[in-house]
């Protein structure tokens, strides 16, 4: 500034990110007579299968947008390629499994690129399979040691530098011919805030629906149907506030893709 001068001000720029949001839904039809004899409450027992069902649809959706993302890291940056993660066999000594290592390689881009953090730390997402190589890093932070435990994420695992992972079995998996032959390929994602959207549109979200013995074209009560349907859309906001860490793991032999 200069004394006593009001300098021109600065004007905020705005862009649009426009995403097609679709439907989806599934439902399970049950008739009278498995309602008459069946032992157990198959109402609430197909409630309990379909909402699985919808959770994993919606995580699905969201994680193949996020694998999308422009970001990626080979393991610890040894590498140039997904085919390149492995030396050849799964005892070889070249398998890029992930490590400490890898995550701090990709805070420290996050960080470069002032990603703002989600309550102080960056959000991993990561399959169990990798989890398993991670944690046994004696650097490691597992859950139990927080000082907060009001404030650990739902299926969360741990932390290290700087990062709360949480494990699910959702993430992404790989095995096709981009892969190194025969061997699943792991992403596992690293996340600041505002780094992707998904859709809140009113009247669009999660509907549970149930329909008794004679509804629609059912004139003698023969067929009830529980099911559920929904709206979703994600995308990708800034590419630079994500991280795709991509590894093999040490049950890449034996992981299917997803």
């Amino acid at each position: 500034l200069t004394e006593g001068v009001t300098p021109a001000g600065q004007k905020l720029s705005m862009g649009v990110i426009r995403a097609t949001i679709k439907q989806y839904g599934g439902y399970i039809e049950l008739s009278d007579i498995l309602e008459l004899t069946a032992i157990d409450n198959n109402l609430v027992q197909a409630t309990r299968l379909l909402a699985s069902q919808a959770g994993r649809t919606s995580d699905t959706i969201t994680r193949e947008v996020l694998n999308g993302g422009t970001n990626v890291q080979y393991a610890e940056g040894q590498v140039d390629s997904r085919a390149n993660l492995c030396g050849g066999s799964t005892t070889d000594s070249q398998n890029h499994y992930l490590t400490v290592d890898a995550v701090r390689r990709a805070v420290r881009y996050l960080k470069v690129m002032n990603a703002p953090k989600i309550n102080g730390y960056y959000a991993g997402i990561i399959h169990p399979d990798c989890s398993y190589d991670l944690m046994s890093d004696p650097k490691w932070v597992n859950v139990k040691t927080y000082s907060d435990p009001d404030g650990i994420y739902e299926g969360e695992i741990g932390r290290i530098e700087g990062v709360r992972f949480v494990e699910t079995s959702e993430a992404k998996i790989w095995k096709d011919d981009t892969c190194p032959a025969g061997l699943a390929v792991f992403g596992t994602l690293v996340l600041g805030a505002h780094a992707y959207g998904v859709t809140e549109l009113e009247g669009g979200g999660l509907e549970h629906i149930v329909k008794q013995l004679g509804y629609g074209d059912d004139p003698l009560n023969q067929r009830a149907s529980v099911g559920w349907k929904g709206m979703r859309a994600a995308e990708r906001l800034v590419e630079q506030y994500m991280v795709r860490i991509e590894s093999v793991s040490s049950y890449s032999a034996t992981a299917a893709a997803n």
